[in-house]
């Protein structure tokens, strides 16, 4: 493989990158797990989308290898593969002037996980 051939396959794999992160409802996924790792009815209780769709759009981040599952009974909890990829994201809202997100620590009451529910705690 020649050296143009190598600089075409990595300007691919970056083009595709932001690609996965055109979306605005993938940018809202990421900042929740930003905080911690969240189970599907966490995320729909939080953004308010529909689980269907917020599973299309979790099979998309997965696929491109941007976050990571993991199964604890009927739950499936979703957490960023690699927390580098927050520099990516904050480095384009410091480019385009978007302020730091205020983000809302508070537990979502809609949300049945045991992660969330009162009785967990």
């Amino acid at each position: 493989m020649n050296m143009i051939q190598e600089s075409e396959k990595s300007i691919q794999k970056e083009g595709q990158l932001f690609k996965v992160l055109s979306h605005p409802a993938r940018l809202a996924i990421l900042d929740e797990l930003r905080q911690d790792e969240a189970c599907v009815c966490h995320l729909e209780a939080k953004l308010g989308v529909r689980q269907a769709y917020l599973s299309q759009q979790l099979s998309v981040l997965r696929d491109a290898g941007l976050i990571v599952d993991r199964k604890d009974g009927w739950n499936v909890y979703y957490r960023t593969a690699d927390a580098a990829l927050y520099q990516v994201l904050d480095a384009a809202r410091t480019f385009l002037n978007i302020p730091e997100l205020q983000i809302n620590i508070e537990q979502v009451s809609a949300c049945p996980c045991p992660k969330c529910s009162p009785e967990s705690k």
